[in-house]
């Protein structure tokens, strides 16, 4: 995974509350290879009619090229399944905005390099009015920790240790790896100091 720190890309907005893991990719498509993309099944059910069309008046519909979403509270509830993040990251998405996140949808998308940026529920409703039914060119800085869209600059919140692996591109043994020589200096004073204690531990 390649890391980043500036994006610039088309934002639009998808002004609903609660979207879940099941939304963002229903449980029947999970058994597809994630090598064959999981992009045209983000939100499906939402985007498709019963025949599977495309609905013209859905925001990603209307604007297949936004790599930045602006949605609702509590985006990312409900099961653990990464695949929902999968679909975001395989769609073109690298950053939503929201008011709050499901706390594991959020650990898996910055371990899959997708920013969870939170603001404030006031200024989301900004975002909403000035995107309406359209699209805004928007940048997204991790080391300001800002999004800049349609005149706007907001601040959004993240975990110091996020913003890291973000930049980086690491998950999370990708961030233990940076402790390596630390544990194995723990392990060495450990043995000595506790040997009696060490067999027990290294089983």
């Amino acid at each position: 995974m390649s890391g980043w720190t500036r994006h610039e890309g088309q934002a639009v907005a998808l002004p609903l509350a609660n979207i879940d893991t099941d939304q963002l990719i229903p449980a029947r498509f999970m058994s597809v290879p994630r090598s064959e993309g999981y992009g045209d099944y983000l939100l499906h059910d939402m985007r498709r009619d019963d025949d599977g069309a495309l609905l013209a008046d859905f925001p990603l519909n209307r604007n297949n090229a936004a790599s930045v979403l602006v949605t609702g509270r509590n985006f990312g509830s409900g099961s653990s399944r990464e695949a929902a993040v999968y679909a975001l990251v395989d769609a073109g998405i690298r950053a939503v905005i929201a008011p709050s996140f499901g706390d594991i949808f959020s650990s898996n998308a910055v371990n899959n390099g997708l920013l969870p940026a939170r603001v404030d529920a006031d200024e989301i409703e900004k975002l909403f009015a000035l995107l309406g039914n359209g699209a805004a060119e928007a940048t997204v800085d991790l080391k300001e920790g800002a999004v800049k869209l349609a005149g706007t600059t907001l601040y959004f919140a993240l975990d110091e240790s996020w913003r890291i692996k973000l930049i980086n591109g690491w998950d999370d043994i990708d961030l233990t790896q940076q402790h390596a020589e630390a544990i194995s200096r723990f392990k060495e004073n450990r043995s000595q100091t506790a040997s009696w204690a060490w067999p027990a531990a290294a089983d």
